[in-house]
C-alpha cells in the first residue's frame, strides 16, 4: 500500500512539474512563428465531379509561448474548384483564433472537389490556405490537376459501340457487352476500374492498341497508400476482365492491379476465343490469366505476379510465343505454378489441351509449371515446350526441345522499391536462345517497339534485350 501512494505522489508531482513548463503566455509581437510540414499539399491527377482522398500537413509553433492563428482559410482563387478543411479535428471552411501551444503542433487535414467541364486535357489548379498570426499571413499552397472522365455506371452494351480516347472512362459496378455485340475500344483509351467493378464481355471486344498508344485497365484508385508509394502497385483493386464470346482480340492492352486478371470460356475450342499480342497482364490478387476450353494465342505477351500462378489453362487450345511469365508477387506468399497446364476438366467434357510454348521465359518465386506437366503424365498429353527458359533444373524429352534449364533471364526487378521491370539485363540466360521460325511478322516487335529481328540471335520472352547503357533499368517503374 505503500509503494503504490508512492507512485501516485511521484505521478502527480510530475504532473505538476510539467505544467509549471508549459508558458500560457501568447506571443503577441512576433511574425513567421509558424512553420509546416510541407510548403505543397498536391493531390495529382482528380477525378472530376467527386471528392479526392484526404491530404495533411502539420503546423508547427516554432515560439515558446502560445501563438493565436487569428484566421486560417482557404483563400478561394481556384475557380470550378472547393478545398474543404479539417483544423485539429474540427471541419470548416474558414477558422478563427486557432491555438497552438508553445512548440507544439496541430494537424490540418485536407479534401479537394474539382467541378467538371468541358475539355479533355487536364487542369491545373492552385490555390492556398493562408494563415494569419500577430497580423502577418503566411501560406501553404494547395495543386491538384483536374481529369474529366466518362462514366459508366452498370452499363450493358447492346450494339456495336467504339470507346474513344477523348476522355478517360470510370467504370462502376459491372460493363456488359451482349452476345454478337461488338465492344472496339481505341488505341490510348484508359479504363478505370471502381472497387469490384469489372468488363464482362459475351460478344466480342476488339481492343487494338500501339505502341506509343497503349490501351489500359486498372483500379480507379489516383491517390497513393503512404508517401509516394501509389495505389497502383496494389492488387485486387477492381474484378477483372471476363470473355466468353469469341473472336476478342487484345493488342497493346495492360491490365493490372486486378482480382482476377482476365478470365476466357469457351463451349467451342475450334472456334478463336481471344488472341494477344504485346500485352501485359499484371499484379493480380489470385491467379493472372485463366482459360477454359479456349482457342487462346499470346505473342509477346508478359503474364506477371499473381499468387496462386500467373497463367492457368484448362482444356482447348493454346499458343505461346516470346511470352514472359514472371512471378514476383508482393504481397502475399506464392503458393502456385507460374503455369498451371491441365489436359481436361474433371469430368472430361472439355477438349483435351493441345498446347505449344515456344521462346518463353518462366521466372520467379514460384515453381515453373504443375506437376500434371513436369510429370510423366505429359507424355500422353498434347503439351510442348520449345526454346523456353525454366527456373528449374531438367532436362529435354518428348515433349520438352532446345530449353534453358536452370536459367536466370536476369530481370531488372527490385521488389522493395517496388519496380517489377521484367525486360532482359545483359549477362540474362535468355538472350539469343530463340527459335525465329516460330515468330510470325505480326509479333516482329516488341511491346517497347524493339525489333525481335534486329540481330541474327532472337532473344527468348516477351521483350528484346537492349544493352545497359541504352536501358533505363531501375529507372522505369513498369505498369
Amino acid at each position: 500500500m505503500k509503494k503504490i501512494l508512492y507512485i501516485l505522489l511521484v505521478a502527480v508531482a510530475a504532473s505538476v512539474a510539467l505544467s509549471s513548463c508549459i508558458n500560457d503566455d501568447f506571443d503577441t509581437t512576433g511574425t513567421g512563428l509558424l512553420s509546416f510540414s510541407t510548403d505543397t499539399v498536391a493531390f495529382d491527377t482528380v477525378m472530376t465531379g467527386q471528392g479526392t482522398a484526404t491530404k495533411q500537413f502539420v503546423i508547427y509553433n516554432k515560439s515558446d509561448k502560445q501563438v493565436r492563428i487569428s484566421s486560417l482559410k482557404v483563400a478561394g482563387l481556384a475557380s470550378g474548384a472547393k478545398f474543404y478543411l479539417n483544423v485539429d479535428g474540427e471541419k470548416g471552411s474558414e477558422f478563427r483564433d486557432v491555438e497552438i501551444r508553445g512548440k507544439d503542433s496541430i494537424y490540418v487535414f485536407v479534401e479537394a472537389y474539382l467541378n467538371e467541364n468541358t475539355t479533355s486535357e487536364l487542369n491545373h489548379v492552385l490555390d492556398r490556405i493562408d494563415m494569419v498570426v500577430n497580423g502577418a499571413t503566411q501560406s501553404v499552397v494547395l495543386s491538384a490537376w483536374g481529369q474529366n472522365f466518362t462514366r459508366l455506371a452498370r452499363d450493358t452494351i447492346k450494339e456495336d459501340t467504339r470507346l474513344t480516347a477523348d476522355r478517360p472512362y470510370v467504370v462502376y459496378d459491372t460493363l456488359t457487352v451482349m452476345p454478337g455485340v461488338t465492344l472496339t475500344i481505341d488505341p490510348g483509351v484508359t479504363l478505370y476500374f471502381h472497387d469490384k467493378a469489372a468488363l464482362v464481355s459475351l460478344g466480342t471486344v476488339k481492343a487494338v492498341g500501339t505502341h506509343d498508344k497503349p490501351i489500359v485497365m486498372r483500379g480507379d484508385r489516383l491517390d497513393h497508400v503512404v508517401g509516394q508509394i501509389s495505389f497502383d502497385i496494389m492488387s485486387g483493386q477492381w474484378g477483372g476482365v471476363q470473355l466468353y464470346g469469341p473472336g476478342n482480340v487484345f493488342e497493346y492492352v495492360d491490365i493490372h492491379s486486378s482480382s482476377s486478371g482476365l478470365v476466357v470460356m469457351s463451349s467451342d475450342p475450334t472456334v478463336q476465343s481471344l488472341y494477344m499480342l504485346n500485352c501485359v497482364l499484371h499484379n493480380s490478387s489470385s491467379y493472372g490469366f485463366m482459360a477454359f476450353n479456349a482457342w487462346v494465342e499470346a505473342y509477346g505477351t508478359e503474364f506477371s505476379d499473381a499468387p496462386k500462378g500467373v497463367a492457368y489453362f484448362e482444356g482447348g487450345k493454346l499458343r505461346c510465343v516470346n511470352c514472359t511469365f514472371a512471378n514476383y508477387y508482393l504481397f502475399e506468399a506464392v503458393d502456385g505454378a507460374n503455369i498451371i497446364l491441365f489436359d481436361q476438366d474433371e469430368e472430361k467434357t472439355y477438349q483435351r489441351l493441345d498446347a505449344v510454348l515456344a521462346n518463353c521465359i518462366s521466372y520467379g518465386l514460384g515453381y515453373d509449371i504443375n506437376d500434371v506437366a513436369s510429370s510423366d503424365k505429359i507424355v500422353t498429353t498434347n503439351i510442348y515446350f520449345y526454346n523456353t527458359l525454366f527456373k528449374s533444373s531438367g532436362e529435354d524429352d518428348t515433349h520438352f526441345f532446345n530449353n534453358v534449364w536452370a536459367g536466370d533471364p536476369k530481370f531488372y526487378v527490385d521488389r522493395d522499391n517496388y519496380v517489377f521491370d521484367y525486360r532482359l539485363n545483359d549477362e540474362s540466360d535468355a538472350i539469343g536462345k530463340a527459335d525465329r521460325t516460330f515468330i510470325p511478322e505480326a509479333a516482329r516487335y516488341d511491346r517497347y517497339g524493339q525489333d525481335r529481328f534486329a540481330r541474327e540471335a532472337v532473344d527468348l520472352g516477351a521483350y528484346v534485350w537492349v544493352p545497359a547503357p541504352a536501358h533505363d533499368g531501375n529507372k522505369l517503374k513498369s505498369h
